[in-house]
């Protein structure tokens, strides 16, 4: 297969081209290539397939069926891979159903996951009769989870210590990535938003930035100690993105994810107790917001994700309080990061590759996430020309115009 006259952008820039694919792979770009089988891409973007790290199933129930549906609504989006949360029901913590997620053969995008990396230490450790045998056979098995396909132990940071730093010794032996989410459930007590005047005004309690800043700055020091990478996911606050850029300087490999909806939408979302609206972490105020968007421009933003947590109605359509978190973006995430992020002049297409593509590429050592020969052809063909209005009554950018149209979507070179 060869596709012709696009615009190649990836990390490195853009340039014009033509590129070959055989057996799932890139096999040349060149200026001109001649052949059969010829997809004519003409004043459209090629660019590598979209990698989003932090995606939950509908409800966060894991079955095939959602699996499916999850695979689908990434290829309409222009996304070749997805990272599962393993905070499912069941979760995603022991071989079997690790197996039952990466044995799935879905006719759409990839599907990959990170794993529990403190449920199953937890859970060995509230036995009555623990031993540290019976702690090493539990940690053990997180190691056993990532040669059999997990790309990375998720976490929280708020959970025991101890287990904190049994986990980054292992990671240190695998040279791999820790996902983290910075938490204090003490701090945020009951909190369901962001904690400032709107909050107040709506009578919710809110959720303190000091908590995320306080467990960065922790998990930091942690990634420094035993000179393990971490991924900091789903950030909030301009802070926290400081002190990782700030750390990046000094040598440690510590990388901040933020997701559009941060750096697009406020707190002010929430206004008529809109459920939609709820997310964790919670949309910032109006300023934090703008501190987000300055953060984006000067390049401390390493990973960028849709957070995409669908909802059915019985778990949004409730009080705000007892309303589950989590939105939905998946389908439409391209043309919302090219409208909301490239249009109005934050970034540029190659730095939208980066974030989206070629980093977490990276974070999961994957061999795609570039325009290159030898790479896998994980590959989406996108027509910025078009554009079309959001529909989606659950989605917090309904009836906004977005620019952009995914024409064709490749996953290992086929035409998807």
């Amino acid at each position: 297969m060869i596709i012709k006259n696009a615009v190649l952008c990836d990390a490195n820039g853009e340039r014009q081209g033509d590129v070959e694919i055989q057996d799932g792979i890139i096999t040349k770009i060149a200026d001109t290539i001649l052949g059969e089988d010829i997809i004519d891409a003409k004043g459209v973007y090629l660019l590598p397939g979209l990698i989003d790290l932090n995606v939950s199933l509908l409800d966060n129930l894991l079955n095939t069926s959602k699996l499916q549906s999850l695979s689908f609504s990434a290829l309409k989006g222009g996304v070749t891979t997805v990272v599962l949360n393993p905070e499912l029901e069941p979760s995603i913590d022991n071989e079997i159903v690790l197996e039952f997620v990466l044995d799935r053969k879905f006719d759409g995008a990839k599907i990959k996951s990170a794993i529990c990396g403190t449920k199953q230490v937890e859970t060995t450790l509230q036995n009555k009769n623990i031993t540290s045998k019976d702690e090493d056979k539990a940690l053990s098995n997180i190691a056993i989870l990532l040669k059999q396909g997990a790309v990375a132990p998720s976490l929280s940071s708020s959970v025991d210590s101890n287990l904190i730093r049994r986990i980054f010794e292992y990671m240190k032996m695998y040279e791999g990535t820790v996902f983290c989410s910075p938490k204090d459930k003490e701090l945020n007590g009951d909190g369901v938003m962001f904690e400032g005047e709107i909050s107040s005004a709506l009578g919710l309690p809110g959720i303190s930035v000091l908590g995320e800043i306080i467990h960065v700055t922790k998990m930091i020091e942690i990634s420094r100690y035993f000179n393990v990478q971490v991924l900091f996911k789903g950030l909030f606050t301009r802070r926290s993105l400081e002190m990782i850029s700030q750390a990046k300087k000094e040598g440690l490999k510590v990388f901040a994810e933020i997701s559009i909806h941060h750096l697009c939408l406020d707190d002010s979302a929430c206004d008529g107790f809109n459920t939609y609206a709820k997310i964790f972490p919670p949309l910032a105020n109006s300023k934090g917001k703008e501190a987000l968007r300055a953060s984006l421009k000067n390049g401390e933003i390493d990973v960028l994700t849709s957070l995409h947590s669908p909802h059915s109605k019985v778990n949004k359509e409730v009080a705000f309080y007892d309303a589950a978190y989590g939105t939905e973006s998946l389908e439409d995430i391209l043309p919302l990061y090219y409208t909301k992020l490239v249009r109005e002049g934050l970034i540029d297409m190659p730095s939208l590759s980066k974030m989206t593509s070629f980093a977490p590429a990276q974070m999961i050592k994957q061999n795609s996430g570039l325009i290159k020969e030898g790479q896998v052809a994980d590959l989406v063909l996108f027509d910025t020309s078009i554009s079309s209005k959001i529909n989606n009554t659950k989605s917090l950018y309904k009836n906004d115009e977005l620019f952009g149209k995914i024409i064709s979507v490749f996953v290992n070179g086929e035409l998807k």
